[in-house]
């Protein structure tokens, strides 16, 4: 073991360097420190298996890397004396040479030899000066102790003893290096793998499973952890690559305690009790490369509030801590800032409860007492120090305990950290999850209490439930398609204000000319490379002939007898013709100019110069031009579609890990399906809920995963009136869900009673008839009501899940829906609070409100039975979303729910070009705006109006011409009285004077002279 024993003399000399150099600045300011010593001992007795390192240990490691048991350090400013035996001296002699003197004198068998080595060192510490540093609280042992003891007895009167412990805390042992804490950061990993990723599993298997553990039996597990270093190499925080679990060792505990009996020192110990189910404290500590880590957690097992509310305080007061621990910062301030925080919350009480000392500094020491964290120390924080903080509340009532054991508990975060430079401190023990969601358990099947409901103050004129919205009645032929003029007045009033107020939004918005050239954005000029050097061409090209490689993605053409490669992208097709005995292959290529086609955005490097538009060639071999020209499309094709495929894929996200809830079963939801469905297979499975999303996972193991973050909205919508029951999840950001990407994922169940096998029921063969098919509906209603009120129930717990994502659940009004056309086919559409949804029927639909610019209600005119809404976005580059053949019946609702939530609406006859329209406005949005804004719109039906009224003055009559009118009306209506009398004499005159056929002539022309008048008169009445 001897010959293994390697000391860097570089880290001794650095070291001992900056002790002399932190000693004689001392000196000249006052002594404050060293306390005006001008020498110093530091005695190691014999070899003793100590549970924690001394201050004398401490330096042996501080300076050499080991342990030299009945070694003498005697220490001056300008030298190093060390006193030692013959095996260890030969392992110094090699840190001789550096910057400060070292002097080794090696003891033997002979006495009198080793007293002259204890005079010489006696007679050092004489010449120094009066005062001598010594560890006065440690008690060394053995033999070479005893033989010190006596020599110093000598010369103790002439001199003056000094506690030597606090200047090498400070000036030594607290501030550490870079290697230091790399130690310490692997200690503390592994502490916290053990707590997190060992402790909590079993500790949550003994509670589930109800066993009978005692707190020894679970810290020997722990223990026995040590000696197994593939679970060292497995944990998440992942340690060092060169990680060596020989040179683990534990400094504290491991120490488990529940049931009431608790002890918050680090004195305490497991017991023999079983490991109760209630308030239970963890902690532990480990040493790795002789460096120090401790960590310890409190876990509360089916807590009440008043125990949750003392953690939640406990945790506050943790934190307020480790913020204020920084450069600078004297260490009672931090025990102050607890005390301020316990004062300050709502449980002022708890003061008394708070543990006297709150912590102190670790690293080669398990507790330097020197930088103890309590209300009296005025030790200032430097870069470096690393402490460990321990807060915690002691012997606390518990007003409403679960059984006998749980009447007092305590409380209890241990976390080793570091201080830093204008900067929170590093928490090295943060792998131990500490907050109130990972250290409750549940296990009582308690059904949960609904979420209360917020009451929130909404502007009468805000919000997607109007009381004038809901239609009291059912069918459509009862309800109305004439508008209230006083409800119309009153939209049209409000709506003034919302179009002054986007015109007011667009010009602030817009303020400068700013858009897209040629109304879209500008796209980069893309350089394509078929090969880097010559020997990467295909062999065949030797002869000079097309060439289409597939793998390169290139056409290799002969052109005046070299190869040419094009990329597939620079082609835009190419055909085949038949003359003759010859076959001619076109080859076209994109360029600048070409038309109005797609490609005619094209960007070029240079527009300005030639480009070869086509080539053409001609060969007698007809079938090879048919497999040129098939292998150029199908090349060209799979560009296409590669391209496509890229750039429906850009905007998916790779989303972060789930993080899985280890401390209790998830809440989950079983015999659930999913949609869209992985790999097109309708199979059931269950969703969980996790600390930081969803995850849905069917009977064959495939999963999906939902992080919170991601989610835009949530849904819930019950099964009334519908077939399933819905949990609709839509993303900011669409993910994979097999190979195609999704910004909505639906998870359902079916409501109908399908499932349900009622033959064989006995009741069936003495009921018949009414009485049965009552029963079934009675049963369907039950099921109904329950399914809805467990998917709520679950939606709920997403949105507690969720609390900080600031979404919640979304439940569509059915009593404001309508029916339309969004894509291809005819759905029904329901809005909610903040959307307009439709989740019955894929592909989905979901419109977030407050994204929308304007509403335009398009085809509205009399005779038409349906029209269109049109929504335009904020977003101008996003294309507008069409609602088509919505029922007329559904205008006036739709005109209230749109200005009920102050969104800006205009209507139409006619049916406008949108992808005009956005391009014009993406130009230049600030002419635009400028011109009027969405002025126009409103324009446009306000000129159809006029129109009408221009073509009605046409046909109206002067005074004279009415007064004739209205003489021969008279006229008319005397004949009529008199027409009954008359009806034989008339018929008499008519078969006397006029035959039939010229009776017909006349009749024509009367009826074209009269035929605008009719026009006219009949659209007086339609109005």
């Amino acid at each position: 073991m001897a010959d293994e024993v390697k000391i860097d003399g570089q880290t001794f000399h650095n070291r001992l360097s900056s002790l002399n150099s932190a000693w004689k600045a001392d000196r000249r300011s006052n002594d404050a420190l060293f306390a005006g010593v001008s020498s110093f001992v530091v005695l190691m007795g014999k070899n003793e298996d100590a549970g924690t390192y001394q201050k004398s240990n401490a330096m042996h490691y501080w300076l050499l890397g080991y342990e030299f048991p009945a070694t003498l350090m005697v220490f001056t400013p300008d030298a190093l004396w060390i006193v030692t035996t013959v095996k260890k001296a030969k392992h110094l002699e090699g840190l001789k040479g550096g910057k400060t003197p070292l002097e080794i004198l090696v003891r033997g068998k002979d006495p009198e030899q080793n007293a002259k080595h204890f005079e010489r060192c006696l007679d050092l510490i004489k010449s120094s000066g009066k005062k001598v540093g010594v560890l006065a609280k440690e008690a060394p042992s053995g033999p070479f102790i005893e033989e010190w003891k006596k020599a110093f007895g000598d010369i103790s009167k002439d001199v003056e003893e000094v506690d030597i412990a606090p200047a090498l805390s400070i000036a030594a042992l607290a501030v550490k290096d870079e290697t230091e804490l790399r130690n310490m950061r692997d200690s503390a990993r592994a502490s916290t793998g053990i707590m997190s990723e060992f402790f909590v599993e079993e500790m949550s298997e003994i509670l589930d499973e109800e066993k009978k553990v005692t707190h020894k039996q679970l810290t020997d597990k722990m223990d026995h952890k040590l000696d197994e270093p593939k679970f060292f190499q497995n944990l998440k925080s992942k340690l060092t690559s060169d990680f060596d679990t020989q040179q683990l060792d534990w400094i504290y505990g491991p120490v488990v305690q529940s049931g009431g009996s608790y002890d918050l020192k680090l004195t305490a110990q497991s017991d023999e009790n079983n490991l109760h189910a209630g308030t239970i404290i963890a902690g532990l500590g480990l040493r790795y490369k002789s460096y120090a880590s401790m960590v310890a957690r409190t876990y509360l097992v089916d807590p009440n509030d008043a125990q949750e509310s003392n953690y939640k305080l406990l945790l506050s007061v943790h934190e307020a801590m480790i913020k204020e621990a920084r450069e600078g910062v004297a260490i009672k301030d931090l025990y102050n800032k607890a005390i301020g925080v316990i004062k300050s919350s709502k449980r002022p009480e708890m003061e008394k409860h708070f543990v006297k000392s709150a912590g102190g500094g670790i690293g080669l020491e398990t507790r330097d007492s020197v930088l103890a964290i309590n209300a009296k120390n005025t030790r200032v924080l430097k870069d470096g120090m690393t402490l460990y903080l321990s807060s915690g509340f002691t012997d606390i009532e518990n007003p409403k305990p679960q059984d006998k054991k749980s009447k007092t508990y305590s409380l209890g975060i241990t976390d080793t950290i570091r201080i830093r430079r204008d900067q929170d401190p590093a928490v090295f023990t943060n792998g131990a999850a500490s907050d109130t969601g990972s250290v409750c358990f549940f296990f009582k099947d308690e059904e949960e209490e609904p979420l209360p409901k917020k009451q929130t103050k909404k502007d009468p004129m805000v919000g997607a439930v109007a009381a004038s919205n809901i239609t009291k009645t059912k069918l459509r032929a009862e309800r109305t398609t004439q508008a209230d003029e006083g409800a119309e007045a009153r939209r049209r009033e409000h709506q003034k204000e919302l179009a002054n107020k986007k015109q007011q939004e667009g010009l602030t918005t817009y303020s400068e000319a700013v858009g897209d050239e040629n109304g879209v954005t500008q796209k980069k000029f893309k350089k394509f490379e078929s090969y880097k050097r010559d020997n990467q061409f295909p062999s065949k090209v030797k002869d000079l002939a097309i060439v289409v490689d597939e793998k390169a993605s290139t056409i290799v053409l002969p052109i005046m007898g070299r190869p040419v490669p094009f990329h597939i992208q620079t082609v835009k097709n190419a055909s085949k013709t038949d003359e003759g005995d010859f076959a001619y292959l076109r080859i076209n290529f994109l360029s600048p100019g070409q038309g109005v086609g797609r490609k005619d955005d094209q960007p070029f490097e240079d527009p300005t110069a030639h480009f070869v538009r086509s080539l053409t060639f001609r060969s007698r071999d007809v079938e090879r031009m048919d497999l040129i020209a098939e292998q150029i499309t199908n090349l060209r094709k799979n560009a296409v579609r590669r391209e496509q495929e890229k750039k429906d894929l850009e905007d998916v996200v790779e989303q972060d890990k789930l993080v899985e809830v280890r401390n209790r079963k998830p809440n989950r939801l079983d015999t659930i399906f999913v949609r869209p469905a992985m790999d097109s297979k309708r199979i059931s499975g269950e969703v969980e809920i996790h600390q930081n999303g969803l995850r849905y996972i069917d009977h064959r193991g495939s999963k999906i995963d939902i992080l919170f973050s991601n989610v835009k909205h949530l849904f819930f919508q019950p099964c009334t009136h519908e077939l399933i029951v819905i949990i609709h999840v839509h993303l900011k950001n669409p993910i994979m869900i097999g190979k195609k990407k999704a910004k909505d994922v639906q998870f359902y169940r079916e409501a109908t009673d399908m499932q349900f096998d009622e033959t064989g029921n006995r009741k069936r063969k003495h009921r018949y008839g009414d009485e049965e098919e009552f029963e079934q509906e009675q049963e369907e209603r039950r099921r109904r009501a329950q399914l809805d009120k467990t998917f709520k129930r679950f939606a709920e717990e997403i949105q507690t899940a969720a609390r900080d994502e600031g979404w919640g659940v979304d439940i569509p009004f059915r009593e404001l829906g309508f029916n339309g056309v969004p894509n291809r086919s005819n759905v029904f559409m329901q809005p909610t609070a903040d959307c307009l949804v439709q989740l019955t029927e894929p592909p989905f639909t979901v419109l977030t409100l407050d994204e929308i610019e304007v509403a335009h209600l398009e085809r509205v005119q009399f005779g038409l039975k349906n029209f269109d809404m049109v929504f335009v976005f904020k977003d101008f580059h996003r294309m507008p979303v069409h609602i088509n053949t919505i029922p007329v019946e559904s205008l006036e609702p739709v005109k209230e729910w749109l200005d009920s939530i102050n969104i800006a609406y205009s209507e139409g006859p006619l049916n406008l070009n949108w992808s005009t329209i956005m391009k014009t406005i993406t130009t230049d949005p600030h002419q635009f705006f400028k011109d009027g804004g969405w002025s126009f719109l409103a324009a446009e039906s306000d000129d159809e109006g006029s129109d009408e009224e221009e073509e009605e003055s046409a046909f109206e009559m002067s005074d004279s011409e009415l007064a004739v009118s209205e003489e021969s009306s008279e006229d008319e209506s005397d004949f009529d009285d008199d027409a009954s009398a008359d009806e034989g004499s008339a018929s008499d005159e008519v078969s006397a004077g006029e035959d039939w056929d010229e009776l017909e002539k006349k009749a024509k022309k009367k009826d074209r002279e009269g035929a605008l008048d009719d026009e006219d008169s009949g659209k007086k009445r339609k109005r």
